[in-house]
């Protein structure tokens, strides 16, 4: 009997435990078609890595880019670099070679990773356009304001805002055993994907993970949107028609930025929790174009609106 019990025992701490690995389907309704999807997939990411790498050289090669809103930039090119990293390469061994399996622990890194720095770029976009406001609003106080240290408080700011509040998602994740199945109905280890095959109530960490993207996207959303509305406000005064169409031009690229960003991801968001009607591979497909369409974007549109920027690179 002792040894039946020690065998039960032994068979109970396996099936709830941490699996040695999970399975990534990919996109699920796809199979076939994810194969010639990837060739786009890996143009893009070439287009992300060219882009933001020259970004970088660029902008620590200029001292006179050395400003408030291309050192920003240059968080967001590696913001941009790691997210597409953490994610593409493993994608395209899923679609092309069908190598769907990753660790346990490995699987946990890519999500911090994902979560972490799309959390790192929605609050360098916020800083972005608090540069924006000053830049416009103050213009003559700009570069009292926003002094070098005062950029490296923010950026350290914004990264350790990333790091602190996803960590508790992947630790409480850690602390879980996972009885269920192995197979995840996605491209990327996200983090409900992964709550949904952990054992018992779940409650807490899908309540975590609700709040902390609640918390971020309304926080940033928020003073983004009041941002505007004071530089919209302060634009409309300008006396001429050069200067108003001169202000908004400064703004067009980061607008067109924020959107690429914060429409698939609110709608990557809103069908993980109520979309219950969206098909899986329209949504699987949105949340892989949501780490990949800004990273590859951001580049383009800054260096080719940026003239101070276009012109370094064209030098080059």
């Amino acid at each position: 009997i002792g040894q039946r019990q020690e065998g039960l025992m032994s068979l109970n701490s396996t099936a709830f435990s941490h699996p040695p690995y999970f399975l990534l389907t990919g996109i699920p309704g796809l199979e076939e078609e994810q194969f010639w999807i990837a060739f786009p997939f890996c143009i893009m990411y070439g287009i992300t890595l060219l882009g933001n790498i020259t970004l970088l050289l660029v902008i620590k090669a200029e001292p006179s880019l050395h400003e408030p809103m291309f050192l920003f930039l240059a968080m967001l090119a590696f913001t941009d670099l790691v997210l597409s990293t953490s994610t593409l390469p493993k994608m395209l061994s899923i679609f092309w070679l069908g190598f769907g399996e990753i660790g346990f622990l490995s699987c946990l890194t890519q999500m911090f990773f994902i979560h972490a720095f799309s959390t790192v770029e929605s609050g360098v976009l916020t800083a972005m356009a608090l540069d924006r406001f000053v830049a416009i609003c103050c213009p003559l106080r700009h570069s009292s304001i926003l002094s070098v240290p005062v950029v490296v408080a923010l950026a350290s700011l914004v990264l350790g805002r990333g790091v602190l509040l996803v960590s508790p998602a992947c630790l409480l994740l850690h602390r879980r055993r996972f009885c269920r199945q192995r197979v995840i109905a996605h491209s990327y280890c996200e983090h409900m994907a992964l709550v949904k095959l952990a054992c018992g109530d779940t409650g807490a960490n899908a309540a975590y993970g609700l709040s902390v993207a609640l918390l971020v996207t309304g926080t940033d959303l928020a003073l983004i949107s009041v941002s505007y509305a004071v530089i919209l406000r302060v634009v409309a005064r300008l006396p001429s028609r050069e200067a108003r169409l001169k202000a908004f031009s400064t703004c067009t690229s980061h607008v067109c930025v924020i959107l690429a960003f914060y429409t698939p991801a609110l709608f990557t968001f809103l069908a993980h929790r109520f979309g219950q009607g969206v098909p899986p591979p329209a949504h699987i497909l949105v949340a892989n174009l949501y780490l990949l369409v800004p990273p590859t974007l951001n580049p383009i549109v800054y260096g080719v609106r940026t003239k101070k920027l276009w012109d370094r690179v064209v030098i080059l």
